[in-house]
């Protein structure tokens, strides 16, 4: 009102001046751009200072913290036993010459880049199952596997948790070893499965606890799914025996439960693809229905290609073909159809018998690596160092990890004192021990532990 006044009160002349008028006009507008601006910002305030405010931090991987810390170490002695991959003598990750054949002959052939089945690649898959099930298997015989490829082994777990969870009869509760490994739980619970326990690892003898198994599978409701590790157990290394095997398979068929394997380490365990795959294929020998995961991660080195399976053994073609069409409906809001080059590669290698054979030479010799690993480092400590402590369990686990039974403390201080680095549960992975730093792991391990 006061500028208004203050207009009136101007000589005409003044007032009809187009710069005068001018300025009138734009003093007069600043307050409405003031309001303006104050709306916009109380509009703001009242939506939040962003859509993703009230989204919490999650925790670290305890894996990639392990790796982080590695990688920040300057010690020239550290040692990084923390990652699930497979290393050479020298350390370095490894690419089976298998795999680098099959990935040339490919190259060759210059194959197109379409789109695959919903189900994957079919060379792929009817040669996983075989090497998952054996030649000689009755339901691969009678044409009663269902099978797809997956997204390694992690998307198996998914696609059969899933399907567990929309078309399992029975009680959506999954029972899992304690420990497991670390994604089963979110797997399991993201596809809409409780999650509960069975005692697996015994801590006293660093073994397994099979009378704590067997109560607990026992005491477990009729019908309950049980996830059950085919091989190399990760993280412990421990695995039953075939006649414990033999006993848990007759007490799943006395109880009505329905076993998940997941077997990420087919061949990758003992240096024997039959013989890793000896408790699934039992199972099924039992005319107990199972499913199953496969990974070929570990076995064919293919981390990164993301190259797995996820089969159902049915109770006839005709179910089969059922089970064949939910599973096609289930993958395909998940990611459509799965990636091409591994799965060629893989199927490549299993249906080439020159290839094949050259595979699991290759195979055995990680495992035998592994292996001689555990039995040097045994010997370092126990004869070497003189410990006084039982080291026995280094070399009665098997495959990729062993679980060590430091405490958290002595972990601490392998790390801090000896550049030592593994997860806090005492979990190292063998692969990554090499005749190059197995003194200095037997040292540090020695000392920590006197």
């Amino acid at each position: 009102m006061m500028r208004a006044a203050a207009a009136q009160s101007t000589s005409p002349a003044r007032a009809s001046s187009p710069f005068y008028s001018r300025k009138v006009a734009l003093s007069l507008a600043l307050p409405r751009k003031r309001i303006f601006h104050n709306a916009n910002y109380s509009q703001r305030a009242l939506r939040g200072v962003s859509t993703w405010a009230n989204v919490k931090q999650g925790p670290p991987d305890p894996i990639l913290g392990v790796t982080e810390a590695f990688k920040a170490d300057t010690d020239s002695r550290k040692i990084n036993l923390g990652v699930g991959a497979y290393r050479d003598e020298n350390g370095k990750p490894f690419v089976l010459p298998s795999v680098r054949k099959a990935e040339e002959s490919i190259v060759k052939a210059k194959y197109d880049k379409e789109y695959l089945p919903i189900t994957g690649f079919g060379e792929f898959t009817k040669n996983a199952a075989i090497l998952a099930y054996g030649k000689d298997s009755t339901p691969l015989k009678e044409g009663r596997v269902a099978i797809t490829q997956s997204i390694s082994g992690t998307g198996a777990l998914r696609i059969g948790a899933a399907f567990l969870s929309r078309w399992y009869p029975h009680a959506k509760t999954v029972y899992l070893p304690t420990p497991s490994w670390g994604n089963h739980t979110p797997i399991m619970k993201d596809s809409g499965l409780e999650v509960k326990q069975y005692r697996y690892y015994d801590k006293k003898t660093v073994g397994l606890d099979f009378k704590g198994l067997v109560e607990d599978l026992k005491a477990a409701p009729s019908n309950s799914i049980v996830l059950l590790h085919a091989c190399a157990h990760n993280p412990t290394g421990v695995d039953p025996t075939k006649e414990q095997w033999k006993e848990i398979a007759d007490l799943v068929k006395e109880k009505g439960h329905f076993p998940f394997f997941d077997m990420a380490y087919q061949g990758f365990a003992s240096g024997s693809v039959d013989a890793d795959a000896f408790a699934p294929r039992y199972f099924v020998e039992q005319n107990i229905p199972i499913v199953l995961s496969q990974s070929f991660a570990k076995n064919m080195g293919l981390y990164g290609e993301r190259v797995g399976a996820f089969s159902i053994v049915t109770a006839s073609p005709e179910e089969k073909a059922r089970v064949d069409s939910q599973l096609k409906i289930l993958v395909r809001p998940m990611y459509s159809n799965p990636p091409l080059h591994g799965a060629r590669i893989a199927g490549t290698i299993l249906a080439d018998q020159e290839l094949y054979g050259q595979w699991l030479g290759e195979v055995k010799h990680m495992a035998d690596r592994i292996i001689g690993m555990r039995a040097d480092l045994k010997k370092l400590l126990v004869s070497d160092l003189g410990s006084k402590l039982n080291w026995d369990h280094i070399t009665n686990q098997i495959g990729m990890f062993c679980f060590t039974g430091l405490t958290p403390e002595q972990v601490a201080k392998l790390k801090s004192e000896h550049h030592v680095y593994l997860t806090n549960d005492g979990r190292i992975s063998i692969a990554g021990v090499t005749p190059h730093n197995i003194n200095h792991l037997a040292e540090s391990i020695h000392e920590v532990t006197k």
